[in-house]
């Protein structure tokens, strides 16, 4: 057959084309995070260890070691939250830890947020972000503190920025992982 015998192909008309299937929504709650969701908890964080700069944290976590901070972090009677889906999938999880353990500094607390990640990009950093403030200033927080990398973390910067964190510092190459140098942007947002 020669080229100018090909017939332009057929297109359906649009009322006779299959509708897409309809997005899924994307649906949780919030709650405080219990000590089953752990496991669940440690899985998330730990693919954050083994594959990002996130967190500068080189080894897996342990469920020992995280149950030892999910009972200090409870004793302080300070927030520890879960996203949850429908189906009781843990999608992502915020807690909030004592800056530094000097009586003194008994009003700062340093944040964490951490999304399965399927979970990224869908609002979910910004209701765990909000939820974790609001839950914080209740318990008594004057004073969040955000550490966070300053290579492949610009999403966890604009969060908190769109919060009212303000920039308070960068420190560079105080990190070293997967093969480069890494440093760190300070954040801070007064509960006060």
């Amino acid at each position: 057959m020669l080229e100018e015998e090909y017939q332009p192909r057929r297109v359906l008309p649009p009322h006779l084309k299959k509708a897409p299937e309809p997005v899924p929504t994307f649906e949780y709650t919030i709650r405080p995070a219990e000590a089953a969701d752990l496991p669940h908890i440690r899985e998330i964080y730990n693919h954050y260890v083994l594959n990002s700069t996130v967190t500068f944290d080189e080894k897996p976590m342990t469920l020992v070691a995280l149950r030892k901070k999910f009972a200090a972090v409870e004793k302080l009677g300070y927030p520890y939250i879960v996203a949850v889906s429908p189906s009781g999938q843990i999608l992502g999880y915020a807690y909030v830890y004592p800056w530094k353990e000097k009586a003194a500094y008994r009003f700062t607390v340093e944040n964490s947020i951490y999304l399965g990640p399927a979970s990224t990009g869908k609002g979910l950093g910004k209701v765990l972000l909000g939820e974790l403030i609001t839950r914080s200033k209740a318990a008594g927080v004057k004073e969040i503190i955000a550490v966070i990398a300053d290579k492949g973390a610009e999403g966890s910067v604009k969060i908190h920025k769109d919060f009212g964190f303000k920039d308070v510092g960068h420190m560079g190459k105080v990190g070293f992982k997967f093969g480069r140098w890494l440093g760190t942007y300070m954040m801070q947002k007064s509960l006060k």
